[in-house]
């Protein structure tokens, strides 16, 4: 099975009304935002979108709306992991695969198992479902690396298609995409070196700052895709300060806040998330004018 899942994803953000219930109307115009604003694949309920502090009942709303919205247009990937792996595996058994196109599966976390530990959590999964798994590597919030022997072991499963990888660690990267069989990627995990990312070969992102400037986001990663690094490295660089101010205080808050600026949702969010300061907030409203325009 071919990686399906190239150029620019975006790790879709939950928008909430005041009682703190899912805003439905705000997340299907934030759908249509992405559609027309040349976003390539929506990642439904990954960690941006507050995955945590959803039941799976509401990650399943937030599922039928964004697929009643999208129309088939674009190729869509929901967020099922855990620690529990038997538990993981019961939700892929219970979902329906209908107008879902993959799975991504974040690795363990606080468990921290062994590197087999993890490579056997995965085959269990793979064996759950027929869909296309992206695999998710990020150390800073899972307290363990998923070794490139591990990601290059899990390649060889069929519906295993690509690692988002989120470590950080080039030579890690770029020793994966060297060694990896043909029909599986690596998506970046982290928008501020998406641009170099690609450089060494990544073949997308599953982003979080591209909820909120889809349009300069893509035109960087199609850009990347096709090595015309000028215009690459332009966007990159244009979009690089507020894309450190989006993650300043934690992610999804400064990002919503960008949405805020652009009438798509409220800024509000779930506990033990926290709303940013005003400072902060400032500072982001002016890059997204700049951006915007």
């Amino acid at each position: 099975m071919n990686n399906p899942f190239k150029g620019s994803g975006v790790a879709l953000v939950t928008p909430f009304n005041d009682d703190l219930s899912i805003d439905f109307d705000a997340l299907r115009k934030l759908v249509n935002y992405q559609i027309d604003n040349g976003t390539d694949f929506l990642v439904v309920q990954g960690t941006t979108g507050e995955s945590p502090t959803l039941s799976k009942e509401e990650k399943l709303e937030a599922l039928k709306c964004v697929q009643d919205e999208n129309k088939g247009r674009l190729k869509i990937v929901f967020g099922i992991g855990g620690n529990n792996t038997v538990e993981v595996g019961a939700f892929l058994k219970s979902i329906s695969n209908e107008g879902l196109d993959g799975i991504l599966s974040v690795s363990p976390y606080y468990s921290k198992p062994t590197q087999k530990g993890i490579v056997e959590h995965y085959k269990y999964l793979a064996s759950c479902t027929p869909l296309p798994i992206i695999l998710y590597n990020v150390p800073g919030r899972t307290a363990s690396n998923v070794s490139v022997a591990t990601t290059l072991e899990l390649a060889k499963i069929d519906n295993i298609v690509a690692m988002k990888e989120a470590s950080g660690d080039f030579s890690q990267i770029m020793e994966i995409v060297q060694n990896k069989p043909e029909g599986f990627d690596v998506l970046s995990g982290d928008d501020a070196i998406t641009m170099p990312m690609m450089a060494v070969g990544v073949a997308g992102v599953i982003s979080v700052v591209a909820n909120a400037y889809p349009k300069r986001f893509a035109e960087m990663v199609h850009a990347a895709a096709i090595d015309d690094m000028d215009i690459a490295r332009a966007a990159h660089y244009d979009l690089l300060p507020v894309t450190h101010m989006l993650f300043e205080e934690g992610n999804p808050g400064g990002v919503k806040v960008a949405l805020e600026k652009q009438g798509i949702m409220k800024p509000l969010m779930r506990m033990p998330l926290y709303p940013i300061s005003q400072d902060l907030r400032t500072r982001i409203e002016n890059e997204t004018e700049r951006i915007i325009g």
